[in-house]
């Protein structure tokens, strides 16, 4: 065996989001057209892309939820649409939109997940009141959505997501609805609960800025979610310099500036 394969194998091992080959097509429509890419046990990646590459596709059949035309998927080492059953409890998912249970309180929405696994009711009630502090909602468990802001609402979705301690964690264009100043502190509060936990995190977005400021990598996707560019992103929190070489590199990838960047 040569050292790449011994590597690579290695890698493979430790992954917990494994593609390979996949691809997906609607109608005429290719889609994905022979993605490949890992996410590391522990590792913060985002999967980033303009509207029609793919991301939501690629998402859906990571979920389970959408099955691939050819190539291999697996989550936490089951095909997660084959074995949907078996990632109940080691996957959760928070959306663009906040889903909450208007009927139910911060507390009772952020518990529901336990309680759909069949968490006791006392124990799936201490874990959601611990998750709900681990976002900063603390004083907040009794109060229903109405009464919530929209960052406050997203708070309890990841809170939701978090309260399971699940192996891994799906964000699909979380912080999208957010004004800037609400989103960037809702992403450092959540990379800090993410990075403290060692959660692996997928993160899907358009937005430049989640990927600088979350993700130990960037993978872009162009046209048939074709990897325009996968590197890592340490580097961009060095400095500002730094930052702005990454940016650039990426906004390349992009074929140009991102519009719904943060100032």
């Amino acid at each position: 065996m040569t050292m790449q394969a011994s590597t690579n194998q290695a890698a493979a091992a430790d992954s917990v989001i494994s593609l390979r080959g996949v691809r997906k097509q609607f109608g005429s429509h290719r889609v994905v057209d022979d993605l490949s890419f890992d996410v590391r046990r522990g590792e913060i990646v985002t999967l980033l892309g303009r509207t029609g590459a793919g991301k939501t596709t690629v998402l859906n059949m990571i979920m389970g939820t959408t099955r691939a035309d050819a190539g291999a998927v697996q989550v936490a080492g089951f095909d997660p649409f084959k074995q949907f059953e078996a990632l109940k409890g080691r996957l959760a998912v928070a959306f663009q939109t906040d889903r909450l249970l208007p009927w139910r309180t911060a507390v009772q929405n952020a518990e529901l997940g336990l309680l759909i696994l069949g968490e006791g009711r006392d124990s799936a009630r201490a874990k959601a009141i611990a998750a709900l502090a681990s976002v900063n909602l603390a004083g907040a468990e009794d109060k229903y959505p109405h009464e919530l802001s929209g960052g406050m609402r997203q708070r309890v979705s990841l809170a939701r997501a978090l309260a399971v301690d699940p192996e891994l964690i799906l964000l699909d264009e979380s912080f999208s609805q957010l004004d800037h100043v609400t989103s960037r502190t809702l992403r450092q509060d959540f990379c800090k609960v993410a990075r403290e936990s060692r959660k692996t995190c997928l993160i899907v977005t358009h937005r430049i800025d989640d990927a600088l400021e979350m993700a130990d990598r960037v993978i872009v996707l162009g046209p048939g979610a074709e990897i325009m560019l996968e590197m890592p992103l340490a580097e961009a929190r060095v400095d500002e310099a730094s930052r702005d070489r990454c940016r650039a590199q990426i906004e390349a990838a992009l074929g140009g500036k991102d519009d719904d960047e943060e100032a």
